[in-house]
């Protein structure tokens, strides 16, 4: 007899198998289907409208939120019941779960893929700075699109540095903060940007992250930055779930996918 303490949240695909009671397993026997395709979506609904003399006024309407559309290649009825006995469980969009995407599962930078990584499968961890002061940026709080990070034992000399396109979650005092966030800039202290001495230019062991969308919620000092394998938190999109059945007794199988925090 074996006991767990929770079920599985994660969609099963090939890194994260499920039992037939639902708990998370790393056996071969249990591991899902792999993707076929990801189609992946940012969606930020804007407000714009123009002066007469041609100029541009423009807002966020509503909240950033990220889509995906998953395919799956034909299936075999053992490997399409896992998926679709989970999905079928979160009854639609009741009960959020949570996805992994095989192009965000490690940072483009293998050098900081190794540093995020090491440590007998410890995972090292970017943490929150906030600045202060007349010639810090305003970061921290909801709204703010860069962050300062630091690690005691982080090496920007060894390029040990996320990329742009890297995704990433935050881990910290809000436990409701489940937004998913893509770098867009990393400045470092040999390479950053300063006008007039602002904002403050990140230390050796520090780097300064843009990202998108603007952040959800506030963050503060010490909270963590997640870049291995970040997950996003979704609902199926739509209320209809469907499968198809071929001749050589196969599955065709496909889902879109809504971010939810």
């Amino acid at each position: 007899m074996a006991t767990f303490s929770a079920f599985q949240n994660i969609l099963p695909d090939p890194n994260n198998g499920i039992t037939s009671a639902g708990a998370p397993s790393t056996a071969a026997s249990d591991k899902a289907a792999g993707y076929k395709s990801v189609s992946f979506s940012s969606n930020q609904k804007v407000l714009k409208d123009r002066t007469n003399s041609g100029r541009l006024l423009a807002r966020a309407k509503t909240g950033h939120m990220w889509k995906v559309k998953i395919s799956y290649n034909p299936m075999t009825r053992e490997e399409f019941e896992p998926i679709n006995n989970f999905l079928l469980q979160r009854r639609g969009a009741l009960n959020p779960f949570f996805v992994s995407l095989p192009q965000y599962r490690l940072s483009r930078n293998t050098a900081f893929t190794a540093w995020s990584q090491e440590g007998n499968g410890n995972v090292n961890k970017l943490h929150v700075v906030i600045e202060t002061g007349a010639s810090a940026l305003s970061t921290g709080q909801a709204g703010s699109t860069s962050l300062l990070l630091t690690a005691s034992d982080y090496t920007v000399a060894s390029d040990e540095t996320p990329l742009p396109g890297d995704l990433f979650t935050i881990d910290g005092t809000n436990s409701n903060h489940k937004k998913a966030y893509q770098v867009t800039r990393v400045e470092t202290h040999s390479d950053y940007y300063q006008v007039g001495g602002s904002p403050t230019r990140p230390t050796t062991n520090q780097i300064r992250v843009h990202f998108v969308p603007a952040l959800s919620k506030s963050v503060v000092a010490g909270d963590d930055l997640i870049f291995k394998d970040p997950k996003l938190k979704v609902v199926v999109a739509g209320e209809v779930q469907e499968y198809a059945l071929n001749t050589d007794n196969l599955y065709s199988f496909s889902l879109s996918l809504e971010e939810v925090q």
